[in-house]
């Protein structure tokens, strides 16, 4: 795939300056500002009612904010879509295509929407669909099918790409797959804005954080400084022979019992920094009571934690 043309200099790819997205006495999204760059990876995590979706579609230019200025590639995407089309690619979900039309179809359906289209076999092979290339849509996999709409969001090769839930419903073969065109299409300056519920997927992928909740920005960062945030960036985790007191257990390591969180049934975690002295005394207390522990490991973090802790409920 050949390097996206078009610039804006220095200028963000995408802005939202006090954006503010109301249905009725709803307000969906509330005085959002954001900036995303171009060869960048931006996620939008948040809860049901977080205001992603509205954002989004905000930006796509099917929606007209009530307050605010959006921006994409320098145009309003209510009023220049005849601008923006050749420039961006937008993937969703599901549908789009017709259940008898074969992804071969498809795609060269697609490239005659666009003056610089990928060819199409060029895309069928770029998402892996070159044994399914004569399948009707209707008849492809779940997988198959993500992997097709991604395809068809990539055909004019855009500077601007949404990807909404990019890897839902795909094999792990496949998810590695988009996965790879996604930091391929990062890596020629294409500007990405990634929605999905999956939290590994973001971390593995983004480069920047966007955290929704309630129509309010909640951060926006680095995974690095998102989980920064987090109450300790290290925590111990150990599986047990038996149920532990946490509060007996907190005393006995100097922490509250705020600090130790029973993940699962006798699984533990101890958030705060994994030092050999405090690893020391978690197995000291547990052997004085004579509890067997198994599977300790240290680490940081992860997104989904980091998450919760700013939020305090899951990605829906």
């Amino acid at each position: 795939m050949d390097k996206p043309t078009g610039s804006n200099g220095g200028s963000p790819a995408v802005s939202c300056v006090d954006v503010t997205v109301a249905y009725g006495h709803t307000i969906a999204v509330d005085n959002l500002s954001f900036e995303a760059s171009r060869g960048k990876i931006l996620a939008i995590l948040g809860p049901n009612g977080a205001g992603k979706t509205s954002t989004v579609e905000s930006l796509e230019g099917y929606r007209v904010p009530q307050r605010g200025q959006v921006r994409v590639l320098g145009h309003d995407p209510a009023k220049g879509i005849k601008q923006l089309s050749p420039s961006i690619g937008v993937m969703l979900q599901e549908g789009g295509v017709h259940p008898m039309m074969s992804p071969r179809d498809a795609a060269e359906l697609f490239a005659g929407y666009y003056r610089a289209a990928m060819d199409p076999g060029e895309i069928i092979g770029l998402v892996g669909l070159e044994d399914v290339a004569r399948t009707p849509y209707k008849r492809l996999s779940g997988g198959e099918k993500q992997r097709l709409s991604l395809g068809l969001a990539l055909m004019g090769r855009p500077i601007v790409v949404f990807l909404d839930e990019p890897t839902a419903g795909v094999d792990p073969q496949g998810r590695l797959g988009i996965r790879q065109v996604i930091l391929q299409l990062r890596s020629q300056g294409t500007c990405i804005i990634l929605t999905t519920h999956e939290l590994p997927e973001a971390e593995r992928l983004a480069d920047e954080v966007l955290i929704l909740d309630r129509g309010k920005k909640v951060m926006q960062g680095t995974i690095h400084e998102l989980l920064a945030t987090s109450q300790g960036n290290t925590s111990v985790r150990f599986h047990t022979s038996a149920a532990v007191d946490i509060h007996a257990l907190a005393r006995a390591i100097g922490t509250s019992p705020g600090e130790i969180i029973e993940e699962a049934q006798a699984s533990y975690r101890v958030d705060g920094d994994a030092t050999p002295g405090r690893i020391a005394a978690i197995t000291s207390y547990l052997a004085e009571h004579d509890i067997f522990m198994d599977r300790l490991t240290t680490g940081t973090v992860s997104l989904e934690e980091a998450y919760l802790s700013l939020i305090g409920s899951p990605v829906q």
